[in-house]
């Protein structure tokens, strides 16, 4: 498994066909079948369409029929299949394209993985925001990464609260100063940080592996934690974890290596096991622990999380108005950049809807929100956003103006990259005469004009091209 920038990906994938040849290497396909709510709509529909009445046994008993059913094909977001180049790829499965769009670039297997994942080579080549973050972080800083250290005190206390960040719980509304901070920003792990207050690289590292874990922090190492049991040091955060400890308590590496394995696989400790590691002394504690695990994270992936993250963090303590641009840039989608602009005041109160809404808030809504609570941030650490400018502002990166960040076009809402760029790209051409020569040259909508001009980005343009009474003589 590895991890490229998302904007890398596709040329990490092309790259082996290069390698296996392009008749022995394809994406694994993947089969998107009909979801239970989407099923219920279909035989709603059809009793709407033929006047039926059913009771709503029969709807459920009818919709449990369809749910389930193949919809569509489409791809893995990152997995390539390679056939041995003695083999062919039908002695597997057919292939097609996904979704049957014959202009896409990879076949795709008609099986999915899993039916054939004891068969064939699977690799999978992720694409991961991190590094493109970093990427543009030392394009703007120049900065070379590798060289930032992971010790930096003032770092490693955004990780126990804010004050780093010359910022109060109060003023953010978090105990940590680690939002935008990749795999330490969410609310799950930020409270893990609450109740741990780690202070080195290692302690990090085992919170890491304790957030990706199934069964190993809640109901587990929590308790023990907060009982006085153990330290955050001395729980099991990572599967490597298991096998080290119970080596250096004296039992065979060949044992060691089996219970790490079968307790990272979610299947306890048998019997016969569990007396040797009493005979070595393995406290009861760290037994009843192991057998509540059902899955356990790699240290080694821990870790390159937790160096990432640090990094980040690096930028965000002691140059944060570039780690700013590239979080809104590379991590965030959903944009109010109204509010944005207007300030502290206002995305408070935007934040403070979304939260009334609870669960009830949409996916969008909850995007939002998260990126609302960076935006405030960054306004009380003594930065802002401009206006958008119609020959200033990027397609599709915030840009740094001393203390100020200046939106690109494809924060407007409804208004995609692409349509972006044809902005951009008409403005190459000279400056607008009118707002009326601004959208037939770059092609906008009526309503993303009118959202510029209320943003006050056309002030200076007429509605339309103005001929002088004069012309011709």
């Amino acid at each position: 498994m590895s991890y490229f920038s998302g904007e890398y990906q596709p040329t990490a994938h092309n790259y082996t066909k290069v390698l296996f040849g392009e008749d022995y290497v394809y994406r694994a396909g993947t089969i998107g079948t009909v979801a239970d709510k989407t099923a219920y709509g279909y035989v709603r529909g059809y009793a709407n369409d033929h006047n039926l009445n059913l009771r709503g046994a029969e709807y459920d008993r009818l919709a449990m029929g369809c749910t389930g059913v193949k919809r569509t094909t489409g791809q893995h977001p990152g997995g390539i299949i390679v056939v041995p180049d003695y083999m062919d790829i039908y002695d597997f499965s057919p292939i097609q394209f996904p979704a049957d769009d014959v202009k896409s670039e990879w076949k795709t297997t008609h099986f999915d993985f899993h039916s054939i994942h004891d068969n064939l080579l699977k690799l999978d080549i992720l694409g991961h925001d991190d590094p493109t973050v970093i990427r543009m972080l030392q394009d703007l800083s120049g900065i070379d990464p590798k060289t930032i250290p992971t010790d930096d005190p003032e770092v490693m206390k955004i990780f126990a609260g804010p004050e780093p960040l010359g910022v109060t719980e109060e003023q953010i509304g978090c105990k940590t100063g680690t939002y935008g901070i990749p795999e330490f920003g969410t609310k799950f792990v930020r409270q893990m940080l609450e109740d741990t207050k780690p202070s080195t690289f290692s302690e990090l590292v085992q919170i890491s592996g304790l957030s990706h874990g199934t069964d190993v922090w809640l109901g587990n190492a929590s308790e023990l934690i907060n009982s006085g049991t153990c330290t955050l040091s001395e729980v099991i955060g990572c599967r490597d974890d298991i096998m080290v400890y119970l080596i250096y308590q004296g039992l065979e590496p060949s044992l060691a290596f089996k219970i790490m394995e079968s307790v990272r696989k979610g299947k306890g400790v048998p019997a016969e096991w569990e007396e040797e590691m009493r005979n070595n002394n393995v406290p009861a504690w760290y037994i009843d622990s192991c057998k509540k695990i059902k899955y356990m994270f790699p240290k080694a992936h821990a870790a390159a999380y937790v160096l990432m993250a640090v990094r980040i963090a690096y930028f965000k303590v002691h140059h944060p108005i570039l780690y700013y641009a590239a979080y809104f840039t590379v991590r965030a989608e959903d944009f109010d950049i109204e509010a944005m602009i207007a300030g502290p005041s206002t995305i408070k109160a935007k934040i403070e809807e979304i939260a009334i809404k609870g669960l009830d808030a949409s996916v969008k809504e909850r995007n939002l929100m998260t990126v609302l609570e960076l935006a405030l941030e960054m306004c009380e650490r003594g930065y802002s956003f401009e206006k958008m400018d119609l020959y200033r502002s990027s397609a599709d990166e915030f840009l740094v103006n001393g203390n100020k960040l200046i939106p690109p076009f494809n924060s407007i809402p409804g208004l995609g990259t692409n349509a972006a760029k044809n902005i951009v790209a008409a403005r190459e051409d000279g400056e607008f005469l009118s707002k009326e020569d601004l959208q037939q040259r770059s092609k906008i909508s009526k309503t993303v004009l009118e959202y510029l001009d209320k943003q006050g980005c056309l002030q200076n343009l007429p509605d339309q091209n103005q001929l002088s009474l004069f012309d011709g003589f």
